[in-house]
């Protein structure tokens, strides 16, 4: 329950009901104002926010500044996940109750857009219940509890188990929903989940799974609510890794380290097939880390290294590896739509190839702290800019991690390229769009060149309601329930 503890789009997206940032994303993904009701750029570097006065928390308190400032300090902690969100600013200060200054290193354009989802806790709270810093791996009194300005408040949580939510009286804003509860209920097999749908035991589920796509369809009384998100799913490496650390033979040396072996990879995957047979065509193959539908997505970059398993075995050869090695392949079990599914059939690809890939699939829970504590040779990771521009990624996952900087926070392999250091500040201060283009292409063409990741595929939409129920789907897959109607 804790805003800042984890960057992941479950979370956040959960919490969204709950808590609320200075501004927020409307049904078609266009920034308005929330919390605060009116922003301007300073006349140098930075921007100034009007708060919206007579805001209220949770608990009755009143929203001022302070919370505001208070919020930043610990959402751009060291001990926070969300820290890279805020690399750009350089200070923030409190003008009066109602105004506070963010001030930033350098002209920044697209900054408004990039804390959409920076939410804003009560310093008051915090502070009595010793959650002053989030904690990413431990249980705290934020992770359990909540006290945030959103539509919809805490009412019981029993994490693995159920999370209830009820509707805020004192909310600022006018209700466009008709909801007396919403109950949260996570249930880790797929088919039990659409058994509830189907027996009407619960009313909504994400994701359907791919394979009861028609069933949904086609069902009196049920409505398949179908889109791409924004996400991209990729496979990352261990690049600053000197050794592999899962291979039976290859164990003073990481292969991946060769820009021809990581080529050697993506020529062994069969993105489309991929697609075609594991996501049942409910997806769009990947040619680079954000979606077309993106700003800033690089049309000189689309030409993506395609499936060629005899090129993938002789780029092995070149790079001195002609009988192939082992290695470990990490991946998460109940994050991405059907991603053990994905990462066993890659593994046999890979295997095909010559890189005989030794599978490890477990629980989100368990496994980003293994990519933190560089647990892998190879991951699965998926992304969808919180910005939805292409500086987005490459802020947090190309980057060099530069944890006073904040910057290349989820980076886990720590990949690192001078040029794209270089490029990312001016890309996030640059107002002329052809020029920032320009930039952003030649990020792309580095990222695709370098194989810094293999891009997958784009991740699709999938929910299931009774067909009584109206909602707004929107590409960040986030599930507001104030925007939802029970008929």
């Amino acid at each position: 329950m804790d805003p800042h503890a984890v960057n992941s789009a479950p979370v956040l997206g959960f919490l969204n009901n709950v808590y609320e940032g200075l501004v927020r994303r409307d049904k078609n993904m266009q920034i308005e104002g929330s919390l605060a009701e009116s922003w301007e750029p300073l006349g140098g570097d930075g921007w100034r926010f009007h708060l919206r006065e007579g805001v209220k928390f949770h608990d009755g308190s009143d929203l001022t500044a302070e919370d505001v400032l208070f919020s930043y300090e610990r959402a751009s902690s060291e001990a926070a996940d969300t820290s890279s969100w805020f690399a750009p600013v350089k200070e923030v200060k409190v003008v009066d109750d109602y105004t506070v200054d963010f001030l930033t290193h350098a002209p920044n354009p697209i900054f408004p857009d990039s804390i959409a989802n920076f939410m804003i806790l009560d310093k008051g709270w915090a502070e009595a219940n010793n959650a002053v810093r989030p904690a990413k791996d431990e249980e705290t009194y934020a992770t359990l509890n909540t006290n945030g300005t959103g539509p919809f408040m805490l009412a019981s949580r029993e994490p693995g188990v159920q999370t209830v939510l009820e509707p805020f009286e004192g909310w600022w804003d006018e209700p466009e929903h008709n909801l007396t509860k919403a109950t949260f209920l996570p249930i880790a097999n797929p088919a039990t989940a659409v058994a509830g749908l189907l027996s009407g035991q619960v009313d909504l589920i994400n994701p359907v799974p791919v394979q009861d796509v028609g069933r949904i369809e086609n069902q009196d009384g049920l409505t398949l609510h179908q889109g791409i998100e924004a996400r991209v799913i990729v496979l990352g490496f261990g690049h600053n890794h000197d050794a592999l650390k899962y291979s039976d033979e290859t164990t003073d040396k990481n292969p991946f380290q060769d820009v021809k072996v990581r080529e050697a990879v993506q020529k062994a995957i069969n993105a489309e097939a991929l697609v075609d047979k594991i996501m049942r065509g409910n997806a769009e193959v990947a040619t680079q880390l954000v979606s077309p539908q993106m700003k800033g997505h690089s049309d000189a970059a689309t030409d993506r290294i395609g499936y060629d398993p005899d090129g993938a075995r002789a780029l092995l050869a070149e790079a001195g590896y002609p009988d192939g090695f082992s290695f470990g392949l990490k991946c998460p079990n109940d994050r991405y739509i059907n991603d053990e599914a994905l990462c066993k059939a890659m593994a046999a690809m890979l295997t095909q190839a010559g890189m005989k890939a030794d599978l490890n699939a477990m629980p989100v829970r368990s496994y980003w702290p293994e990519l933190r504590a560089g647990n892998f040779d190879m991951y699965l990771l998926g992304w969808s800019p919180g910005t939805f521009d292409a500086e987005h990624p490459v802020r947090f996952l190309v980057t060099t991690k530069n944890d006073e900087k904040k910057l290349g926070s989820w980076n886990f392999g720590q990949y690192s390229n001078a040029r794209v250091d270089e490029l990312l500040p001016q890309i996030q201060k640059e107002i002329d769009a052809d020029k920032r283009q320009a930039m952003l292409d030649e990020v792309a063409k580095i990222i695709r060149d370098d194989v810094v990741y293999v891009p997958l595929h784009i991740q699709p939409l999938l929910w299931g309601s009774k067909s009584n129920v109206d909602l707004t789907q929107r590409a960040d897959n986030f599930l507001m329930l104030r925007w939802i109607n029970v008929n």
